[in-house]
């Protein structure tokens, strides 16, 4: 395992630009969602309001992600970047005023989170599909997403760790108003970036036939129909136990704020190590086994979480639970950013963010609900057992998926030695008829 290939993709600098100003952003979001999480549980003791927070914080994603994905493949994407940070800027700042003067309710946790919401349903898919224009080479685009991920979850170690201690110290507000000021890396980054000057795009048609083309496109296909299905599921199922960490932490373990951020903060090493792996592979091809088999680890790991009543057992199960889920996100995203034709994979990557964050709202206000009729634990297990059972569907869909997408890898260079196997047979072919 190589250091140069692991981050090979970093030698672009408009890429380099993006991982270093992400790095300090990211650090900041994940310090404000575990600073949400246990403000409200502190101010109601309620696993129905975590529930209720997490459904009104996520549920615009589903609705609002495909006119994202519009926007994302007709205006120029980069520009779009810089507003959608900005007004994440300001969100987390209206945040940090309320908790800081002692004046924030529950409400305003909801309508905020709702707001930044609307903020990430734009934001996600246009983030995603502007990969591609930050790295030149196609060939390097799975790498570009694992070190994308590698960020991301190097700041879900740091972050939540960093909040469990300035909560318990100073207060929630305080990481409201860093992950304010942390917008500023991010915000530096794209406007010291230097991007092609794209052509005008031609007159496109309205909003709802776009939508509907896009819809067509992405479920008409029946790989990525299929890896939507499966991060849908999962989504649902198997995502509620980051919501409802805070009743693990507190009235579970017996523990505070650090033991959030610590529980937190282990599914980031697991995530953290599942992107150094992927980073690592030379070639997306064979990724589509791994979908299956990440779902399965990743669902067994909550099942046996939500038994455990130690810390470092907790812990470490999260950990292998991140591992799970990261190879998960990312062995689907990069298929499905590779098999997308270009001028739609901003709508298919809006279809991939509905189904990975816009369909946690729907579990996550049913686990809130289903926690307090049954409990955390029996939550946990019933939608762990629902991830497996998708996996195991997806696994006997594989060979399908496998004859579709192939020739797409062929047709773009990526599996060169196919390719090359098959010109040189068709040269002795046509030598033999000569």
């Amino acid at each position: 395992m190589e250091a140069n290939n692991i981050f090979r993709t970093l030698h672009y600098r408009n890429f380099r630009l993006f991982f270093m100003g992400q790095n300090i952003s990211l650090i900041g979001t994940w310090m404000q969602q575990v600073a949400m999480g246990w403000l409200v549980y502190r101010m109601t003791s309620s696993p129905l309001l975590l529930g209720v927070v997490g459904f009104s914080s996520q549920i615009p994603t589903f609705i609002l992600s495909p006119i994202g994905g519009v926007v994302a493949d007709r205006f120029n994407r980069h520009k779009m970047l810089v507003v959608t940070q900005i007004l994440s800027m300001v969100q987390a700042l209206i945040l940090a005023l309320l908790a800081l003067t002692g004046h924030i309710q529950v409400w305003h946790i909801i309508v905020l989170g709702f707001t930044l919401g609307c903020i990430n349903s734009f934001d996600i898919p246009i983030r995603q599909s502007f990969l591609v224009e930050m790295v030149e080479k196609k060939e390097n685009l799975g790498n570009a997403i694992a070190l994308n991920s590698l960020m991301f979850n190097a700041a879900r170690l740091i972050g939540p760790s960093v909040a469990g201690l300035i909560i318990a110290l100073f207060g929630e507000g305080i990481c409201f108003l860093v992950n304010g000021a942390s917008f500023f890396a991010v915000i530096w980054s794209l406007l010291a970036m230097n991007i092609k000057k794209q052509r005008p795009k031609p007159g496109r048609p309205r909003v709802m036939k776009e939508l509907k083309e896009g819809f067509r496109y992405a479920f008409g296909f029946e790989p990525i129909r299929l890896i939507l299905i499966i991060l849908s599921i999962t989504s649902i199922m198997g995502m509620a136990y980051a919501v409802l960490m805070p009743v693990f932490a507190r009235d579970i373990l017996k523990g505070g704020p650090e033991t959030l951020g610590f529980l937190m903060s282990s599914g980031g090493l697991g995530a953290l190590a599942a992107t150094i792996y992927l980073a690592s592979r030379k070639s997306i091809v064979g990724l589509g086994r791994l979908i299956p088999i990440s779902t399965t680890i990743f669902a067994v790991s909550v099942m046996l979480f939500a038994l455990s009543k130690s810390l470092w057992v907790s812990m470490i199960l999260l950990s292998i639970g991140g591992f799970g889920m990261m190879v998960n996100m990312a062995a689907c995203n990069t298929i499905l950013q590779t098999i997308s034709d270009d001028d739609k994979r901003g709508r298919v990557m809006s279809f991939y963010t509905m189904s990975f964050m816009g369909m946690a709202p729907i579990g996550s206000l049913a686990s809130g609900v289903l926690a307090g009729h049954i409990g955390v634990v029996n939550t946990l297990i019933i939608g762990g057992a629902a991830c497996v059972a998708v996996s195991i569907f997806f696994a006997r869909k594989l060979p399908l998926i496998k004859k579709l997408i192939h020739p797409i890898y062929r047709k773009i260079g990526i599996i060169s030695e196919i390719a090359s196997g098959l010109n040189v047979a068709s040269g002795l072919i046509a030598g033999e008829e000569e």
